[in-house]
């Protein structure tokens, strides 16, 4: 990485109640928050922002928004008042070759982004701004489309992604020290090693993979943002594991940077 370019970094969030009890997941975003250069802003792609066509929030106090139910009140009293960035918003617009709604009203800072930032800057003193994941989309034009934003790299945009390699509600075990499916190792330990591999052409084409990875993604929403950040990948870079583990049997809890 060049001394000047941030890196891409995507974050397995897990379950929102970490963002109230802290593990060794977090302890790693509190790790590179701290080593990290300060970024001007942060563009965050969550799993759970997905809409029809390209949005990009442009408001300049974005909201935090508590996408989930069923969790303790203090959970929901959570905010992250980070501001945001219009210009930024402006910028993503440029740079993709898609038409892109900027959204001033709706949208915010949802879960998928606080639960991580939370940590990564708990001052919430770093202009945030979210695009969202065009659910009509392939795998590959997601891709595709990532790699317009290389350039923000390079004028000291921090670009996370937030989802999970693994994600199986359908199958989770709640109980603390859940044993991992065999299949949710199987397709976790496979990512990880075509990520450092540096083979991204498996990894955009999962489906074929086998039965691994269609327990491990049933929906590709929380798989899309990896690929993201792969995407944002240059010549010379390289993958760089900061966490990883399984929980509730089928929650990847992977978090990687390229640079």
């Amino acid at each position: 990485m060049t001394s000047h370019r941030q890196p891409a970094v995507f974050a397995g969030h897990g379950s929102p109640m970490y963002a109230l009890e802290p593990n060794r997941y977090t302890a790693a975003w509190t790790h590179l928050g701290k080593s990290l250069k300060r970024p001007d802003a942060i563009l965050v792609i969550s799993a759970h922002w997905v809409t029809r066509g390209v949005w990009v929030t442009a408001m300049p106090k974005p909201k935090t928004i508590h996408d989930f139910g069923g969790f303790p009140q203090a959970l929901f009293d959570i905010e992250y008042p980070a501001p945001g960035s219009p210009a930024l918003a402006e910028r993503v617009k440029e740079l993709l070759s898609v038409p892109v709604v900027m959204e001033e009203n709706e949208w915010g800072i949802d879960h998928g982004a606080w639960s991580v930032l939370k940590y990564l800057y708990p001052d919430a003193d770093v202009p945030v701004v979210q695009l969202s994941l065009d659910g009509s989309m392939s795998a590959r034009e997601h891709y595709e489309l990532a790699k317009q934003l290389r350039p923000l790299r390079d004028e000291n945009i921090l670009i996370l992604a937030s989802g999970n390699v693994v994600h199986n509600l359908r199958t989770i075990h709640w109980q603390d020290g859940a044993q991992p499916f065999p299949w949710a190792t199987e397709f976790n330990d496979f990512f990880v090693s075509e990520m450092n591999a540096n083979h991204h052409e498996t990894l955009i084409d999962w489906e074929l993979v086998g039965d691994a990875a269609h327990l491990s993604i049933p929906t590709p929403e929380h798989y899309w943002p990896a690929l993201y950040m792969l995407a944002l990948q240059s010549e010379g870079e390289h993958a760089k594991v900061l966490v990883d583990g399984i929980e509730m049997s089928s929650i990847g809890m992977l978090s990687f940077s390229i640079q």
